[in-house]
């Protein structure tokens, strides 16, 4: 019941343990019983003709404070540079992303997506039709800016400082 999520229905539970309906709905008060009597934070609902595994009520207001409390999420100089590159060049592929910073890019795409910072915005029209990635009105948000084009200018010093650390840094991991 747990790992549903939702309520089950007691004739599908009746079914996967192999016993008819009443005694189920036996097994269920039972165990409903001695989550009651325990000192535990969770506890059966019994519902028309099934049953949830849920949080008990009165912890209800500590799950509002977790839900309401702001996720907290760290970016690292890899993540950072990976969404600069997005930002700056968007619609733009993995691959684009993996030349302009030499390695794979799979893991800090994919947090920035989880991040929801960029998201999918389409599809290449070339042989595989890779992925299309931008960034999102949170990235504006996060980084307090109206638009992309509120981003800072890169000058061609900066580029080039950017093309040398990025080189360094695939050197140093190729020396590893």
């Amino acid at each position: 019941m747990f790992a549903m999520g939702d309520s089950v229905a007691i004739d599908s539970l009746a079914s996967v343990i192999e016993e008819d309906k009443k005694t189920t709905r036996s097994i269920l008060e039972e165990m409903s019983r001695d989550y009651n009597a325990g000192d535990r934070g969770i506890g059966l609902t019994m519902l028309d003709d099934a049953v949830q595994l849920c949080t008990k009520g009165e912890l209800y207001e500590y799950l509002i404070k977790i839900a309401k409390a702001p996720k907290k999420f760290v970016l690292t100089d890899t993540l950072l540079e990976t969404l600069s590159i997005i930002a700056y060049k968007q619609p733009v592929t993995r691959l684009e992303i993996e030349r302009v910073r030499g390695v794979s890019c799979d893991h800090a795409v994919n947090k920035l997506l989880e991040y929801d910072l960029i998201m999918e915005v389409g599809r290449l029209d070339a042989p595989g039709r890779p992925l299309l990635f931008g960034t999102t009105e949170q990235f504006l948000r996060s980084f307090g800016v109206q638009s992309i084009e509120d981003l800072p200018e890169l000058n061609a010093v900066q580029i080039e400082e950017f093309k040398q650390q990025a080189e360094s840094e695939v050197q140093l991991q190729l020396d590893i």
